[in-house]
């Protein structure tokens, strides 16, 4: 009479009886879609004999797959046996729903190696504090001056300009013009563009024309208009013009100083 295989099982415990049975099927190198029920059956009771698990509810759960082990040995065993007048049909294997869950615990079971493998990865990976550069943090994309402008053309702006510049020159007096004068300092368009600001901050909207109202040299004016173009190019105010030839509305983009 040949011998039945044993297995050994040495293994001090396992999470449940899946785990148990791919281990058996493991240890036997069979194949999990074609489970030798009888010996699988054999040695998982024997390792139920021999677990010192106290613990009620993980030995319940062993003991339900051995009753469903035993009952799927009986069905391999002793088929059951059909009416004569009833029509034949394909025979289901008893092993299939333990199958199905078998495959489905190994992949779930496989899934979470490899997830613990990656966290163990993961583990040695050192990531470092971003360091930006000053000059690259305080980065500001240049403005965009047809945005700016919002229709505003320097041919229009050349026009407004050039009428200042007329205006400029009907105020001089023909007599008091030779007389000696004394002159100020030169101011820089630094200077101007400072000045410009600080009324732009108490001054939501004003006019482009009036802001060369006060000033009395040509030099000033021209300093007058680049800091404006400055101050323009920089965001810190914006031009509109609603009608040709009309006066150009500025509009403050600083916080307003009430």
């Amino acid at each position: 009479m040949e011998e039945k295989k044993t297995l050994d099982v040495k293994l001090e415990a396992f999470s449940g009886p899946l785990e148990l049975l791919l281990h058996l099927i493991e240890k036997n190198k069979v194949s999990i879609y074609d489970i030798p029920i009888v010996e699988i059956t054999d040695q998982y009771l024997d390792y139920i004999d021999r677990m010192e698990e106290t613990d009620l509810d993980t030995m319940s759960a062993f003991l339900v797959m051995a009753s469903t082990l035993l009952s799927i040995k009986a069905k391999m065993l002793l088929p059951e046996k059909k009416p004569e007048d009833e029509e034949e049909e394909e025979q289901t294997d008893p092993r299939q729903e333990l199958i199905d869950a078998l495959l489905e615990y190994k992949m779930y079971h496989e899934l979470a190696g490899e997830l613990k493998e990656r966290e163990d990865e993961a583990g040695l990976v050192l990531f470092k504090e971003p360091t930006i550069p000053p000059e690259v943090k305080n980065y500001e994309a240049p403005v965009d001056p047809a945005e700016l402008l919002d229709g505003v053309t320097l041919s229009k702006l050349n026009a407004i300009f050039n009428e200042v510049l007329k205006r400029q020159r009907e105020r001089v007096d023909p007599i008091r013009s030779k007389f000696g004068s004394i002159k100020r300092e030169k101011i820089s368009l630094e200077e101007k563009t400072g000045e410009l600001l600080s009324f732009a901050k108490g001054h939501r909207h004003f006019s482009f024309r009036n802001l060369f109202e006060g000033d009395t040299s040509k030099t000033e004016v021209i300093v007058t208009f680049l800091a404006v173009l400055e101050l323009m190019k920089t965001g810190k105010i914006h031009a509109r013009q609603e009608e040709i030839f009309g006066d150009i509305e500025m509009e403050s983009q600083v916080a307003y100083a009430v």
